[in-house]
């Protein structure tokens, strides 16, 4: 076609194509070298709040420094040396990505990227709401939504480029070429599914990224039907997306499609080209991909899942840990009054250890709500896990071979040891499960730094030891995988497992500061990632033993609890212990007894109480009266610090119920050196 009959032909063509990108979202500007304006769209004059006489062509980039600066939205300041400031950063033509928030609350993202021959290009995208999911789901990762906007943009500021080119007619053939020489360059370089399919369904123009997304060579999937490009299985999904589209339709819509083996996830916008007989030629692809926001709206409801469970399983431990006290108490006084019975014995200690099991099944419910209180201190990972390797290597069979990686540099966590032990177990004994037959299992650990990685995890940037658990067994299929960290859940015969083992691993680590991914195909094993916060060794202090033995005083003792078998069991282990003990059933009651009996040296409260008074602001009252009573509180909550008040009796003892009378010895002693 002669180059002086393209023009005419063509202009249709382009106008369609810009007002099909008027229709996205984003914001866009093309500066040349001298920053002045090549072109832009409604949407960024919009998002901006310019004014439509601001943005001609040749407009100086600096008119649109000085309007904001002029209307505030630099904040305080010189406002010449604002513009300043900004227009010697533009003429760098250096890439740049810039976040600021307007005066009206709303939050763009700018992001500059120069082009081939001076000049620049700069997007302008409005993320308000998504930086209100990353408040809402503690930091998550939403960089890869950002990313596809302003790709997006880009390809609306090749489209403009194109309708201004047409305007100018004594040069619009020059102008054309240009414009379709950015395009070209744009399009390759931006990773956004770009395409256009004719009425017929075959491709006619599809970018880079398109090839790519499918797994085709560039250029392969031009003059192609679009079954034939795209597949079956995503055929079925956007087929009537399609039909609407060629009826004329603009149609937005979701799928979702299998590529290197993982789930992956696109939105696609459908715009029609229409002749202006009104004939429709076919439709531009618009596709992004949003696997991550799938990803964060997922971790969303599984974090809201969990906070549920904690919830509850926090109020049923106190019940549970009451009703323990109660069986624990009564069973050790048994067996401590007919200590040469063997056949009461062999009635009391197995129900002894059914009711202990009981309490650490407690705990584990409590640890995968998160609210199992830990006893951090700073370990050395490496090696806790050569120590751990050796017992795992005797509890699996010979078939499976264990292998470690602990070559590098020494790392440390400051974590809970027993948990991670237990949790590093879980791992090796589902990995045994999983390779009836022999296999391999490997464990490794490393120091990280998590950039963008770090929402994988769902933890903030910043240095880590990475903990890697792998196997070469059955390993689990999406459904599976998507549950694996559920409460409850299992593929296990009834009775092989109790779904728990995963879910305490997950709850201790996130308790923990850190996370847990898990990564699993049917037939190619299973690989764990567990990541805590790297910290510093500390140096080896001795650790010996200052356990004293059992008081026998004669110290008047006021026991302080609403439910009466709990109480009668402590009572029990108080004048076991060699102390003569009053009773008050709650905080009034006993700040009575308090300023009437004077001999009362030390107090036993329970922190959970009716009346109007609980534990903590009993405690309180107390030492406002008598400084020297010594005082121990008790809780059949684990995590205590949630039902009291902060003050002077934030630092008193306090005893997990169930306990046994050697720990209230031992509460007892503490009280008395510290109120000495």
């Amino acid at each position: 076609m002669p180059p002086e009959t393209a023009p005419a032909e063509a202009s249709p063509r382009y106008e369609m194509l810009q007002a099909g990108l008027d229709l996205l979202d984003q914001g866009i500007t093309v500066f040349d070298g001298d920053l002045r304006l090549v072109a832009w769209n409604r949407t960024f004059l919009q998002l901006l709040e310019f004014p439509d006489q601001l943005a001609y062509v040749g407009a100086p980039f600096e008119g649109f420094i000085r309007y904001n600066a002029e209307r505030g939205e630099y904040g305080p300041g010189d406002r010449e040396v604002q513009i300043a400031q900004r227009v010697a950063a533009a003429r760098n033509f250096s890439p740049h990505v810039t976040e600021r928030q307007r005066p009206n609350g709303r939050v763009l993202l700018l992001r500059g990227e120069p082009l081939a021959h001076r000049g620049f290009v700069t997007l302008y995208s409005d993320v308000t709401e998504q930086r209100y999911i990353e408040h809402l789901t503690e930091h998550q990762n939403i960089q890869l939504e950002e990313r596809v906007r302003r790709r997006t943009a880009q390809l609306e500021n090749a489209f403009a480029n194109l309708r201004k080119a047409n305007e100018e007619n004594e040069r619009i053939a020059a102008a054309l070429g240009r414009s379709e020489a950015r395009l070209r360059l744009i399009n390759d370089t931006i990773p956004i599914l770009i395409g256009y399919v004719d009425k017929d369904e075959v491709y006619r123009y599809a970018n880079k990224g398109y090839s790519d997304w499918y797994g085709h060579p560039e250029g392969t999937v031009t003059d192609r039907d679009v079954l034939d490009v795209i597949g079956p299985e995503v055929y079925a999904q956007v087929k009537d997306s399609v039909r609407k589209a060629l009826s004329g339709q603009q149609v937005t819509y979701e799928y979702q499609m299998q590529r290197q083996g993982q789930t992956v996830h696109a939105q696609s916008t459908l715009v029609p080209e229409i002749s202006a007989e009104g004939e429709n030629l076919g439709f531009f692809v618009f596709s992004h991909d949003i696997t991550e926001q799938k990803r964060m709206q997922a971790a969303l409801v599984q974090a809201q899942k969990m906070e549920a469970i904690g919830q509850l399983t926090g109020g049923l431990a106190h019940d549970f840990n009451n009703l323990l006290t109660v069986v624990i108490g009564n069973l050790a006084a048994l067996q401590d009054h007919r200590p040469d019975d063997a056949e009461v014995n062999e009635f009391v200690e197995p129900a002894l250890q059914s009711a202990r099991r009981g309490v650490q099944l407690i705990k584990r419910l409590l640890t995968f709500s998160r609210q199992q209180p830990l006893e951090p201190q700073v370990v050395d990972i490496g090696q806790l896990i050569a120590s751990l390797a050796k017992l795992v290597r005797r509890s699996l069979p010979e078939s499976i071979s264990v292998s470690t990686d602990l070559s590098a540099a020494s790392v440390h966590a400051l974590v809970d040891p027993g948990q991670l032990e237990s949790a590093l177990l879980n791992f090796a004994l589902n990995a045994r499960d999983a390779m009836p037959d022999g296999g391999r299992l490997h464990i490794a650990a490393r120091s990280v730094e998590l950039s963008a990685s770090a929402a994988t995890f769902d933890v903030a940037a910043g240095q880590y030891v990475l903990i890697e658990v792998a196997d070469n067994g059955s390993g689990m299929d999406a459904a599976t995988l998507a549950r694996a960290c559920e409460p409850f859940f299992t593929t296990k015969r009834l009775g092989l497992g109790s779904g728990l083992g995963l879910a305490m691993a997950y709850g201790f680590a996130k308790q923990s500061g850190g996370g847990i991914s898990i990564h699993s195909q049917p037939g190619q094993g299973t690989t764990v990632l567990m990541v805590l916060p790297l910290a510093s060794p500390e140096p080896e202090t001795d650790s010996g033993s200052d356990e004293a033995t059992l008081p026998h005083g004669g110290e008047l003792v006021l026991l302080v609890e609403d439910e009466p078998n709990v109480r009668r069991v402590v009572r029990q282990q108080l004048i076991d212990l060699g102390y003569p003990v009053i009773e008050a059933e709650d905080g009034q009651q006993a700040l009575a007894m308090v300023d009437q009996i004077i001999d009362v040296a030390i107090m036993v409260s329970d922190i959970i109480m009716p009346g109007g008074l609980n534990g903590r602001q009993l405690a309180e009252a107390v030492l406002d009266r008598r400084p020297a009573m010594r005082i121990v509180l008790m809780s059949g909550y684990t995590d205590e610090t949630d039902t009291g008040e902060a003050g002077g009796a934030s630092d008193l003892p306090v005893l997990a119920k169930p306990f046994a009378r050697q720990d209230l010895a031992r509460a007892l002693q503490r009280a008395k050196r510290e109120g000495a």
